[in-house]
């Protein structure tokens, strides 16, 4: 078909962005040719390209009625994909792979469109075979191994990321994604060298840049290999409290191997570190550059990976734990708060809900264990979720210990005088178990790697017992067995 030059010119003008331009003129070829299925189909594209999806949809489809071309389906697929329109797009792709079977980007998008959709055992199968029709498919094998996660099965999972690695190996986003994996099955010895292309410590070097632009440039990072008998190290936080907290356990090797160790954790964890700074000095937020020198600087989540550990080695444990509370503290909790007799109960809920939803907790979950004798409850949940509390003040005695948490420091010392926690995977079992305080995490049924394919025992903290779903959702069941045991412990 001969372009017109109106048509020209929109294309011209859609390619180079300027969409607003480009709409007008399509509208315009439109009045005089409203059966021109190409300018349709463009106008979809553009529409969809702005986030206007029941226009775009409405355009796509008259082309496809006019003139049904596999491309126009294909961009009908897109637009579902998009607008998260899920069993839609499965319709589309499906028939789009009868029409091509041997297309391997519409197996590739049927795939997509059955993961999305939770179809995860078709899923699977759609990835199989859009890596038959390409065998060097890295985004199939990507998304296979997510597939496996989701199954929680790292084995299948490392596979199908070690495939992936193969045919791309120097994208970092495969490597990070194999480090979980690794990790997970507790193969730390690839884990940790593959954890070192995690983004969190990019964006923590480049922050510290910022903060010491001068000391940052001169001085490298610390490789495990140099020497620090008479040299200062600067090691700085990345990623979330529980991480920092598990990895505190490091800090005793770390400062008998340095001259001096600087450590800059977030705020909320400054005064809780000086308490047991096992010879580090811990630094606030904000210190000037003046003040500051050291010989090497290192992310602090890449410590294990520089102190060499490889297997077993990275659980290392303390008798008595390595946090400990302030004495003066835990003597104010115990005479304002926990002058009673009863089986004192700490709980959490919910922590950082950026990442991982299925770790928060439904607060009306606890309730039943509110009914308990002889129990008394106190939340020990801050921040996000804190809200939650209303729906249980007025309903049972439980002690809101947060308004009282500036910090860890405080947390810790109201942690000591419990005698049980219960919460969801967050920074408040990290920091019972670094104290030897008995613990109980509740885990989704997809569980952060860190707990590793064998739950019956926690190799982080002996003082930490497991509670799983036994399927997504199901807290429930999770809920009957903790209350089972906490029944059986009272007894």
């Amino acid at each position: 078909m001969q372009k017109s030059e109106k048509f020209k010119q929109a294309f011209l003008l859609h390619e180079q962005g300027k969409l607003t331009a480009a709409r007008d003129i399509y509208l315009e070829i439109l009045k005089t040719e409203p059966d021109n299925h190409e300018v349709l189909d463009l106008l979809g594209v553009l529409f969809l390209q702005a986030g206007e999806y029941e226009r775009s949809e409405d355009c796509i489809k008259k082309a496809i009625e006019i003139h049904p071309d596999a491309y126009y389906l294909e961009n009908l697929g897109k637009l579902y994909h998009q607008a998260n329109r899920h069993q839609d797009a499965i319709e589309v792709y499906e028939i789009l792979t009868k029409i091509k079977p041997q297309n391997y980007e519409y197996q590739f998008g049927l795939a997509m469109a059955y993961k999305n959709n939770s179809d995860w055992e078709k899923a699977k199968q759609a990835y199989y075979k859009a890596i038959e029709l390409n065998p060097q498919s890295h985004e199939s094998y990507f998304n296979l191994a997510y597939l496996y996660f989701n199954e929680n099965d790292p084995q299948g999972a490392v596979k199908c990321y070690e495939k992936a690695l193969e045919i791309q190996p120097d994208d970092w986003e495969t490597k990070y994604f194999l480090s979980l994996a690794y990790m997970e099955v507790k193969n730390y010895k690839d884990g940790l060298k593959y954890f070192e292309e995690r983004l969190c410590r990019q964006s923590a070097i480049v922050s510290q840049e910022k903060t010491y632009p001068n000391l940052m440039k001169e001085k490298p990072i610390w490789t495990g290999k140099e020497d620090l008998s008479d040299k200062t190290l600067y090691t700085y936080y990345e990623a979330g409290f529980g991480d920092l907290i598990m990895l505190y356990r490091f800090m005793p090797e770390l400062t008998s191997k340095c001259k001096k160790v600087i450590f800059k954790p977030q705020r909320e964890l400054v005064e809780l570190f000086r308490e047991n700074s096992y010879g580090a000095e811990i630094m606030d937020m904000f210190e000037f550059e003046k003040d500051v020198y050291f010989d090497y600087h290192l992310p602090f989540l890449s410590l294990p990976y520089v102190l060499g550990k490889s297997g077993e080695d990275v659980f290392i444990h303390h008798d008595d734990g390595y946090l400990k509370a302030n004495p003066a503290k835990v003597l104010q909790y115990k005479q304002k708060y926990f002058n009673n007799d009863k089986f004192k109960i700490g709980i959490k809920w919910q922590g950082n809900t950026f990442y991982d939803k299925e770790r928060v907790l439904k607060v009306e979950a606890f309730f039943r264990l509110f009914e308990i004798p002889n129990t008394q409850f106190y939340s020990c949940q801050t921040f996000e979720g804190s809200e939650k509390f209303e729906k249980i003040k007025d309903k049972y005695n439980v002690i809101d210990l947060a308004p009282t948490f500036k910090n860890f420091s405080d947390t810790a010392a109201a942690l000591e005088n419990l005698d049980l926690i219960i919460c969801n995977d967050t920074s408040l079992v990290h920091l019972g178990g670094a104290m030897r305080r008995p613990c109980w995490v509740l885990l989704p049924h997809v569980y952060n790697w860190r707990w590793h394919d064998d739950l019956s025992k926690c190799d982080w903290y002996d003082s930490v017992r497991i509670f799983r779903q036994t399927s997504n959702g199901d807290w429930d069941g999770v809920f009957s067995e903790v209350e089972k045991e906490l029944r059986k412990i009272l007894n």
